[in-house]
């Protein structure tokens, strides 16, 4: 009789302590998963800050700067009159310039570029250096009001130059 209710002492012992280890682990992982999808949320959610490197003289940066501001953007501007050859040194081509510079997320983005691309550019992580809207199109935000008609912005890197957007 002895045996038999050491026996049943242990084995109810032993239910419970894996009952126990089991719902710990269960804790543990749902805690491990919980860390993992905040850590994927935070990849998934592009920066909104961006810096420009303009001409002190160019309005057009100026414009183009408060619209990236209503369009959620911390911007911050520095004035820089050779801002070409920083984009030349960024890898920009010397023929695809634009009339600033700017640096998101590990991206260079030359020119005007609309909001809505640039938010593409850094949600989709190409292996590109950057884009460029070369020149200054009157279309373009910071020259008009807002973007109308199309433009073309190109992807710049290692693999040359491509049409990154036509719209």
């Amino acid at each position: 009789m002895k045996n038999a209710l050491a026996f049943t002492s242990i084995a109810a012992v032993a239910v419970a302590g894996g009952i126990a280890f089991a719902t710990l682990s269960s804790a543990q992982d749902s805690g491990r998963t919980t860390t993992t999808d905040a850590a994927a949320t935070e990849q998934a959610v592009p920066s909104k800050q961006i810096t420009i490197w303009r001409d002190p003289s160019c309005g057009c940066c100026d414009a183009y700067a408060e619209y990236l501001e209503g369009n959620g953007y911390q911007v911050t501007r520095i004035d820089d009159p050779n801002f070409d050859r920083r984009s030349v040194e960024a890898g920009v081509p010397e023929q695809g310039l634009g009339c600033h510079l700017a640096e998101i997320d590990g991206y260079y983005v030359s020119g005007l570029v609309p909001a809505e691309i640039i938010e593409r550019l850094v949600t989709e992580r190409p292996e590109i250096a950057g884009i460029t809207l070369p020149g200054m199109p009157a279309n373009a935000p910071g020259m008009a009001p807002e973007k109308t008609g199309t433009l073309k912005t190109y992807a710049f890197g290692e693999d040359g130059v491509t049409v990154y957007s036509d719209e």
